[in-house]
């Protein structure tokens, strides 16, 4: 963060946000993951493999289990090569091509344990690597089923948050608004919200970031069925108290927005975040309905791509607000 806002805020800050003072940029990204690049450790040290695989997208982790079974088979399909093709009964030696494409192929039913039997490993050799290779595969794809079960069986929370927050007319005065939906048929309860704010400010010549808890007008509700708009009422207790559309505009502001709930499928609490930062939230601006009912009246539908829908809105003056 890089600009600060020098005016006294009102509200006393919070020590409980789990950054520092000084720590600069993004706190938390979109994904909610937290903005930290740690250094210190060798990157085996750093890095849970097992956290890493399970959070990478569908797309990503299916690709680099087809890379890794290919890049495998093509090892040892060179260690076989370089043994020689004689130490394999069954080997088609029209071409080196076609030698080597058997040998990758022999590799692939040797790591899946398949051995359809048309070529065999003969000599001590081939039979030591062929063995050795058997039993890797029985390891790998053991950890690949177990990856895929905890990918499969891990609590989610599946929310979806607006892109942006809006500061909005609210019973008189302004609001920071943003919604948030479930996007799965999966069933929450007893969700509950914690919102912060990080404001860059000037204190003796330095910047520093302050961090607030920002009150919302409902903190918890019983069922998350349909969209939540979060609501936090811009007040004197407020820390954006007084605060101008230049002021959003030219402060450096995250909020911290970290969502919990239950789900009772699993039977267990799930937790999603994510953050917005000041050219993500709207001055002047409304969301509008994103759930209607169905022709026949007889359900809602719940529109997701609707989530991001606004309008402008005139927010009221600091005299109407004072009357």
């Amino acid at each position: 963060m890089a600009r600060g806002f020098r005016q006294k805020i009102r509200q006393e800050n919070t020590e409980n946000s789990g950054f520092g003072d000084n720590a600069s940029g993004r706190f938390i990204n979109k994904s909610g993951l937290p903005n930290v690049n740690r250094k210190g450790m060798n990157i085996f040290n750093r890095f849970s493999w097992y956290h890493t695989m399970l959070d990478l997208s569908t797309f990503q982790f299916l690709s680099y289990l087809v890379v890794a079974y290919i890049l495998i088979n093509i090892f040892f399909a060179f260690i076989y090569y370089l043994i020689g093709v004689e130490h394999l009964t069954g080997i088609d030696k029209s071409d080196p091509v076609n030698e080597f494409i058997d040998v990758f192929f022999f590799s692939s039913q040797t790591f899946t344990t398949v051995g359809y039997g048309r070529i065999a490993p003969v000599g001590f050799m081939a039979s030591l690597v062929a063995t050795f290779e058997a039993f890797l595969g029985l390891l790998t794809f053991a950890i690949a089923t177990g990856l895929f079960y905890g990918r499969f069986s891990r609590p989610r929370a599946y929310l979806k948050f607006s892109d942006i927050a809006v500061i909005a007319p609210f019973k008189g005065t302004s609001a920071l608004m943003f919604r948030l939906a479930p996007y799965k048929n999966n069933a929450l309860t007893d969700a509950d919200v914690i919102v912060s704010a990080a404001i860059e400010v000037v204190e003796d010549g330095t910047q520093k970031s302050r961090f607030y808890q920002l009150k919302t007008q409902l903190s918890k509700i019983n069922t998350l069925a349909l969209n939540w708009t979060v609501v936090h009422v811009i007040d004197e207790d407020s820390p954006f108290y007084r605060f101008s559309e230049e002021d959003f505009k030219n402060t450096d502001i995250e909020i911290i927005v970290h969502i919990r709930a239950f789900d009772e499928v699993f039977s267990n609490t799930v937790v999603q975040r994510t953050s917005y930062v000041s050219r993500e939230i709207m001055y002047g601006a409304k969301f509008t309905p994103m759930y209607y009912p169905d022709k026949k009246n007889l359900s809602t539908i719940l529109d997701l791509d609707k989530i991001n829908d606004y309008l402008k809105a005139e927010l009221p003056t600091m005299a109407e607000k004072q009357e």
